[in-house]
């Protein structure tokens, strides 16, 4: 059975105490390798970074969502050398199918925003 192998997105808002926020996911099944993100949380950025940063931080998240190119290599390297705005975690599997609905839970999980509050 394969497993489902994932590094999460954070996107980093002060480094020196290693505060952060996730807002997005790395999913990798074999050879393809899927990136999503939320936009709503990275609207949450442009009130916690300078323009400029939101800037970058944006274009990064979008180039790594539409580049088809990126690798397991590639993120094992970016999760060790990241700069300060985008950190990746190191990639984890979880004994879990790859399909588009554990993919879902795994963007709930760690990502997405939910409209429902707890107490």
């Amino acid at each position: 059975m394969k497993k489902l192998e994932y590094s999460i997105i954070y996107g980093v808002i002060r480094p020196e105490i290693s505060e952060r926020l996730s807002v997005g996911l790395v999913i990798v099944n074999g050879d393809k390798v899927k990136v999503r993100y939320s936009r709503k949380k990275l609207e949450a950025f442009k009130l916690l970074l300078s323009s400029a940063e939101y800037e970058f931080m944006s274009k990064v998240l979008h180039s790594l969502s539409q580049n088809g190119r990126i690798t397991s290599e590639n993120i094992n390297y970016l999760s060790r050398y990241s700069n300060n705005l985008i950190a990746l975690s190191p990639l984890q599997v979880i004994d879990l199918e790859p399909s588009a609905s554990n993919e879902e839970w795994l963007y709930r999980q760690y990502v997405s925003v939910s409209s429902k509050t707890q107490a």
